[in-house]
């Protein structure tokens, strides 16, 4: 689990162990892993390599010279770019030049950039708000403009560490080296997508890191202790059965489509409760079917309601009938625009809202891009304010509770933004659910998933279907690790 604290949960870290050590210890901790990675990232070439600092007034910039001066060492032609003269690091500007590395203004930096095989970000450190100033951005497109690799120091330039909000030009890094522990920015874009790879260094703050962090990025084996198997004595309905309402006669590929989620999702059975029961059983014979409201549908262990649904009286009733029931609830697509917030919050079971942009804005009475820009805000608004698990869809997908870390979806591909893609996904949950998993670990689960199944397709248009399809295959492939 990749695991993301706060700035000033990680400053108060540094500072409790600064004082457990030398001073500038904890610097030249970093300064060596930095190193390291731009080693890394010259492919061990370092002799004879140009190497260019954009550095600050922070310890980012101090961080940066250190790190150059490691360089100049090992045969690097190393040149510092001073953006804020007189405030620089002083200690980190005396190891460069000690080393052989050159120091020169912003106002020459840009040869110095334009000629560089390696431009290291140190402008800005983690408390840095708004975007790069215009002195500092012309260096970097400079950057850009003659294809150096770019790595940033603890969190690329221009972005906020603590929401991944972007309010102005940013430095977009091969790579980020981040110390000690993840910054929330960079694992939740738009940040995540100015971050480019990222490494973590050590430096030795893990005691005194809270255990709960603020977000969480699951991987693989996250992912694999999670998913339900069945036991030697279990049948389909010790498995759980989860209920799907959706699709109508506008829609019935909605109902078809959740279905094929479902059928992936380890309940052992599943239920359908809607007007396009012949569309379901031709496609899905195993699937047990039923025309009445879903109330009368038989025994399950969690619902899933509102895909392709419609606004009708029968949609309202048909959500309002599944709302009263006492298991989970999954609210998606037209059910959102149904929903009756005191229904929800009246509930005992728990209940998990699927949202894309669009959707999460109306119901926090906010632009969609509030809700794209402010990503994490708004899925812990969303769970705040209707007592819910919120999965927020989108370049990351995050879910959270009304307390606890969020979850952030490391895996998908824009392939994903197509008709009924979330149709499957919705299904795919509401399954595991039905199989046991608490709300937020089903939704984690689920996202994850779904987006290892669209990568798995390729770099290329792809069906809703199709991410049906590949499920099979991924559950399998991190299960086996």
């Amino acid at each position: 689990m990749r695991t993301a604290h706060s700035v000033e949960t990680v400053r108060t870290a540094e500072r409790a162990l600064m004082a457990e050590l030398p001073p500038g210890t904890l610097m030249q901790r970093a300064a060596a892993g930095l190193a390291a990675a731009c080693a890394d990232l010259l492919g061990r070439r370092v002799y004879g390599a140009r190497v260019t600092l954009l550095t600050g007034s922070g310890d980012n910039g101090g961080d940066a010279l250190y790190a150059g001066a490691r360089l100049a060492r090992r045969g690097a032609g190393v040149t510092a770019v001073l953006t804020a003269p007189g405030r620089a690091h002083e200690g980190g500007l005396r190891a460069l030049r000690a080393a052989g590395g050159r120091v020169v203004p912003a106002d020459d930096g840009v040869r110095a950039v334009r000629r560089a095989d390696l431009v290291v970000d140190g402008i800005v450190g983690i408390g840095g708000k708004g975007g790069l100033r215009p002195e500092a951005e012309a260096l970097v497109l400079a950057a850009e403009d003659a294809g150096a690799l770019i790595v940033a120091v603890d969190l690329p330039s221009g972005v906020d560490a603590d929401t991944g909000e972007v309010r102005g030009a940013a430095v977009r890094a091969d790579a980020t080296v981040t110390f000690g522990a993840y910054k929330p920015g960079l694992l939740i874009d738009p940040a995540r997508e100015y971050a480019g790879a990222l490494r973590l260094v050590d430096i030795g703050l893990g005691p005194w890191l809270p255990a709960e962090p603020d977000v969480e990025a699951p991987q693989h084996a996250d992912i694999a202790r999670l998913l339900p198997y069945p036991a030697a004595e279990s049948d389909k309905y010790r498995r759980g059965v989860i209920g799907i309402v959706a699709g109508s006669a506008r829609y019935p590929g909605a109902a078809v489509l959740a279905v094929a989620g479902a059928l992936s999702g380890g309940a052992g059975a599943v239920r359908y409760a809607g007007p396009a029961v012949d569309a379901v059983i031709s496609r899905f014979p195993e699937t047990l079917v039923t025309t009445g409201p879903p109330s009368k549908a038989g025994r399950v262990q969690a619902w899933v309601v509102g895909p392709g649904l419609g606004d009708g009286a029968d949609a309202r009733q048909a959500l309002e009938d599944v709302l009263a029931s006492d298991v989970p609830v999954l609210i998606d697509a037209d059910g959102l625009r149904l929903l009756d917030p005191e229904a929800v919050r009246a509930r005992a079971a728990r209940t998990l809202i699927t949202p894309h942009a669009g959707e999460a804005a109306v119901l926090l009475g906010v632009s969609r891009e509030e809700v794209e820009t402010q990503r994490l805000a708004s899925v812990r608004a969303l769970a705040d304010r209707y007592g819910v698990t919120a999965l927020l869809k989108g370049s990351t997908t995050l879910v959270a509770d009304a307390t606890g870390p969020v979850r952030a979806n490391p895996t998908g591909t824009p392939w994903l933004a197509t008709a009924g893609s979330g149709d499957v996904l919705s299904g795919l949950t509401g399954s595991l659910l039905a199989a046991g998993l608490p709300a937020i670990d089903a939704a984690a689960v689920g996202a994850y998933l779904h987006g290892l199944a669209a990568r798995r397709l390729g770099t290329a248009p792809l069906t809703a279907l199709g991410v049906a399809g590949a499920l099979r295959e991924v559950w399998r492939d991190v299960a086996e690790g």
